[in-house]
C-alpha cells in the first residue's frame, strides 16, 4: 500500500510571494503575449488566420484533450510548407478555409475557429467531409500529427524497436492495463 503525504508542500509565505510575483509579471508583460495563441509557429505561405483555423480544424478532426495546440500547429506547418511549394495546394487550403468559415458563419454567425462548442464545429466539418480540402487536411494529419515523437510519448508508444533488438526481449507482453 502506498502512503500519501497530504500536508502542503508550500508555506503561506511562499504562496503569497509567488502570487505577488505573478501579479507584477502580469502587469509588466505585454497583453499580446498573454492573449496570443499557444504555439510559436509563423506560417510562410498561409495567412495567420488560415493557419489558426487549420489548427482548430486539426484539433476537431483528431481530438486529444492532453495534446497541446503546439503539436497540432507542428502538423499544420507541413500543410503550410506544401502550400509554399505548390500554388494549387495553397489555393485549395485558402479556398477551403474560406468555405469552412462561410459554413460556420451561416450556421453560427461566427468564423469556424470562433464557434464555441466542439460539437457545433464537428457538425460544420461533417457538412464538408467529402470535399477535397477536408480530405487533404485529414490525410495530412495522419502522418503530420502522429509522426511526432512528443505525440508518441503522450500516447505511450516507445518508438521503433528494431534498433534496440525488437520487442520480444523488451516487454512486448507487459500489458499492465488489463
Amino acid at each position: 500500500m502506498r502512503i500519501v503525504d497530504k500536508r502542503p508542500k508550500v508555506s503561506r509565505r511562499e504562496l503569497l510571494a509567488a502570487g505577488g510575483a505573478a501579479l507584477v509579471a502580469a502587469t509588466v508583460t505585454p497583453a499580446g503575449v498573454v492573449t496570443g495563441k499557444a504555439w510559436a509557429a509563423t506560417p510562410a505561405a498561409l495567412k495567420p488566420e488560415t493557419f489558426a483555423t487549420l489548427v482548430q480544424m486539426s484539433r476537431d478532426i483528431y481530438p486529444h484533450d492532453n495534446f497541446a495546440d503546439a503539436l497540432y500547429a507542428t502538423a499544420v506547418e507541413g500543410l503550410d510548407k506544401a502550400a509554399r511549394d505548390d500554388a494549387e495546394t495553397k489555393k485549395l487550403l485558402d479556398d477551403g478555409v474560406s468555405a469552412l468559415n462561410a459554413a460556420a458563419q451561416k450556421a453560427h454567425n461566427v468564423p469556424y475557429d470562433q464557434v464555441g462548442w466542439e460539437i457545433d464545429r464537428v457538425t460544420v466539418l461533417r457538412s464538408i467531409e467529402k470535399d477535397p480540402f477536408f480530405q487533404k487536411v485529414r490525410g495530412h494529419l495522419v502522418t503530420g500529427l502522429y509522426n511526432q515523437p512528443k505525440v508518441w510519448t503522450l500516447l505511450g508508444y516507445e518508438g521503433e524497436s528494431a534498433s534496440k533488438g525488437g520487442y520480444i526481449d523488451r516487454g512486448f507482453d507487459d500489458i499492465n492495463w488489463i
